[in-house]
């Protein structure tokens, strides 16, 4: 498995630093967080990355947070 996490249906307001400190909850090591943007505007693509420091920490994270709601 991979240590990257695809992350979608995120709200418009979602920030970088906003995924990064819903995926460490529980001491996760997360390396790397990115909500894709439109390059043309700035505006979030509603979706985003994030990268663990093992495929394990991953893997609990999807299950911690799977069907999780971030910002409505």
């Amino acid at each position: 498995m991979s240590n990257r996490l695809y992350v979608g249906n995120l709200s418009w307001n979602v920030r970088d630093d906003d995924l990064r400190e819903v995926f460490e909850q529980d001491g996760r090591q997360v390396v790397d967080a990115r909500v894709i943007t439109d390059r043309e505007t700035g505006r979030s693509r509603g979706f985003g990355f994030v990268e663990f420091a093992s495929s394990e920490e991953a893997r609990a994270a999807i299950t911690a947070l799977d069907g999780h709601v971030l910002d409505g």
